[in-house]
């Protein structure tokens, strides 16, 4: 079982996000279960939401305490909350930033993770720069099919679809697009680096 647990504020999709994401994954073939940790979200209120996804049926219903991907749809919340807390060592990171991890004060905490499982997308910027509103968590979520290859970025289009209409959609889908075309860019500027 691969579990995300998926940090934001209200007003940035951060619900929508895990909704999406179990979409994709179910769209792809596996099991598939998402939820927010409570009902209410006040615009600008620290949420989370959590989705998890398997091969078999999920039967868990409790919140995400060891999660192996962590998303941060605002990273002021990294000051503020225990965003990282109970990820495994082994596991990902994906921040909605234009900061490297060493410019977040990050630098000796991911230390001991792989560098591979660690990624930073300018979310925001793609969401306004597509969609018209700087909301994080589509973006997000194509950066992470890249990241993680868990689900494909065809199931993400999809599920887009399944949640949006019209010119919204479109929209989101670029931004989608756009935030997996840059992960999987910078993996090959960094392939050409280490054979160069």
């Amino acid at each position: 079982m691969f579990q995300v647990r998926i940090h934001g504020r209200g007003g940035q999709g951060v619900v929508t996000c895990a909704e999406m994401m179990s979409i994709a994954a179910f769209l792809g073939g596996r099991h598939a279960q998402a939820f927010p940790s409570f009902g209410s979200e006040r615009t600008g209120a620290p949420v989370v939401a959590f989705c998890r996804m398997d091969d078999r049926e999920i039967r868990l219903r409790e919140p995400i305490m060891q999660p192996d991907a962590i998303i941060i749809q605002d990273p002021t919340l990294l000051h503020q909350v225990d965003v990282f807390g109970g990820l495994k060592k082994d596991g990902f990171i994906l921040i909605n930033t234009t900061r490297s991890f060493k410019e977040m004060g990050l630098g000796e905490f991911v230390k001991g993770f792989n560098a591979e499982h660690l990624l930073t997308v300018p979310a925001s910027e793609l969401a306004m720069k597509h969609v018209g509103r700087a909301v994080p968590n589509v973006p997000l979520l194509g950066a992470f099919a890249a990241l993680c290859n868990l689900i494909s970025l065809d199931a993400v289009q999809r599920a887009i679809d399944d949640k949006f209409k019209g010119a919204i959609a479109q929209g989101n889908k670029a931004a989608a697009m756009a935030a997996y075309n840059t992960v999987m860019g910078h993996e090959k500027q960094d392939e050409e680096t280490h054979h160069a």
